[in-house]
């Protein structure tokens, strides 16, 4: 098999023109085909075009290599889970139950560890009604909501599956996500996306598996302790019961802040790292389609179009578009009393009348107004409760149409807020810092710019968005473990190893062009 790159049709064009398209790139016929790839390239607003990757089979290999620099032999790889020599006396423990941790249960199971998974939430579809209470009511479960519970944040805030990693174990994990339901389309979409209303059913099928290979998904098991000897992990300690282990991933996600306290109370080593807060934007979704596809916007061959912007500004600052949610919604992301904050969902239609997007500045330890590894916990806490108060109660969110945070009143009319419980008019500059939102406004006009309407004054934002990533990064060793408790296996967002792209200041580079619209490179 051979790998054809950058092969492009028009939205019109039938993808059974594809074959025809690589016939014509290798110079000799095709006797199969695949799809391994999609993306669209919408730079062009005249000439839209959708992008496959493909494998073809062909004859003469050697010879269609030699006549298209696009093509490349195919080289075969398949992630296989490891087989262990022996079973340890104890079985492995998982706490929390998001992407990280289910996917080390899953391999785990399946290398017949019989893994032990404490969550600190409820299985989805308890967990869905709670969290469909807090939209309706205003009324908080702080232990099952929008980020506790089966399937962890992103299974009620969106289920987009993107990442900045490139590892060849990826396109197992899309196998093992279609295999328990998921659309089969994101094997090859560049931005696959499942959607909040398919992800809660596909992550019960997935604790099914492993319940099936002899593994245990215990819910409303919270983490309060961990017990040790000389050293080394000897027992995890919930609210409800204590497990011998001598072997612990943590996966607890970035918002499990009693477990970080409890975490600093241990001693075990953990530092504050820089991450991102803002706001949502929301603009109607049938603008960021003409912004994106001009002509071709609402074609029914296109999906709904997104977008990543970033910036970096004079003296470092940095601000980027985060979470993207095409055709989605603003929802509430609270997971502590009497604090406010948002995050987005699409459905897996990508439906619905707006799109939204976080606006996010990155800071570092130095801008946290607080001392101590948990400096920046403390600052998220802040924002939120100020929101919280801002707003009136009841989870209701502060909300600004663009102009009036940047000084030109404009009326909340053209964009009608999409968060639930409801949002409260009030300035987001008396929610959030200066550092943060004098980034933001400075980085709005750039945008606007790159895409055109980003900056509209009656684009509304909501927030505050706090929670992008980890606030503090627990140590690894070379082992991967925790340097003063052998046993102790920190892991994604709970560990604060990922989310680095464009929190971390580096030095700067070719500036965002400030000249007239262009239109970005955009994903499926």
């Amino acid at each position: 098999m051979i790998r054809l790159r950058n092969i492009t049709l028009t939205p019109d064009e039938p993808p059974d023109r594809l074959t025809e398209r690589a016939e014509r790139a290798l110079g000799c016929r095709v006797s199969s085909l695949a799809v391994v790839r999609r993306s669209i390239d919408a730079r062009k607003k005249s000439d839209v075009r959708i992008v496959y990757t493909v494998d073809a089979a062909v004859r003469d290999e050697a010879s269609a290599l030699a006549r298209c620099k696009n093509a490349a032999p195919v080289t075969p790889y398949r992630y296989e889970p490891p087989t262990p020599a022996r079973l340890p006396q104890t079985r492995p423990v998982i706490v929390g139950f998001g992407p990280a941790g289910m996917f080390a249960g899953l391999v785990l199971a399946m290398a017949g560890l019989r893994p032990v998974i404490l969550e600190r939430g409820e299985d989805a579809s308890s967990r869905a009604e709670k969290v469909a209470l807090l939209r309706k009511t205003g009324v908080l479960d702080p232990e099952s909501n929008i980020q506790f519970g089966e399937g962890g944040a992103g299974a009620f805030s969106d289920g987009k599956l993107t990442t900045g990693v490139k590892n060849p174990r990826i396109p197992w994990v899309l196998e093992q996500l279609v295999a328990a339901g998921a659309p089969a389309d994101i094997q090859i979409d560049a931005k696959p996306h499942i959607g909040t209303d398919l992800l809660p059913g596909v992550c019960a099928a997935i604790r099914g598996r492993i319940t099936a290979l002899g593994g245990e998904v215990r819910f409303s098991q919270k983490l309060v302790g961990l017990e040790s000897d000389g050293g080394a992990l000897t027992a995890a300690v919930t609210e409800h019961s204590r497990v011998e282990c001598d072997t612990l991933i943590l996966a607890c996600g970035h918002s499990a802040r009693d477990t970080f306290e409890m975490l600093c109370e241990l001693g075990v080593p953990m530092s504050p790292k820089a991450f991102a807060m803002g706001a949502r934007i929301e603009h109607l979704q049938a603008d960021t389609d003409r912004a994106q596809y001009g002509a071709f916007a609402g074609h029914p061959n296109l999906p709904p179009a997104d977008y990543a912007l970033a910036v970096e500004l004079d003296g470092g600052r940095r601000c980027y578009t985060f979470c993207m949610c095409p055709g989605g919604e603003v929802v509430p992301a609270a997971s502590e009393p009497g604090r406010v904050c948002v995050n987005g969902a699409s459905p897996r239609a990508r439906n619905y009348v707006n799109s939204n997007a976080a606006v996010l500045a990155a800071v570092s330890p130095s801008d946290f107004p607080y001392g101590g590894v948990l400096g920046g916990m403390r600052w998220q806490r802040e924002l939120e409760r100020r929101a919280y108060d801002i707003a009136g109660g009841g989870y209701r969110a502060p909300a600004q149409t663009v102009g009036g945070f940047l000084g030109v009143p404009a009326r909340m009319e053209r964009v009608t807020p999409s968060y639930t419980p409801g949002v409260a008019e009030a300035s987001l500059r008396d929610v959030l810092p200066p550092v943060i939102a004098g980034t933001i406004a400075e980085a709005l006009p750039l945008f606007g710019r790159r895409l055109r309407g980003f900056d509209a004054p009656f684009a509304v934002l909501t927030g505050p968005e706090t929670r992008s990533s980890s606030p503090v990064r627990m140590e690894r060793d070379d082992t991967l473990q925790s340097p003063a408790l052998r046993g102790l296996y920190p892991c994604g967002e709970g560990g604060g190893r990922l989310g680095r792209r464009h929190h971390e200041r580096r030095p700067r580079r070719r500036p965002m062009r400030r000249g007239g619209h262009r239109g970005a490179v955009i994903a499926l």
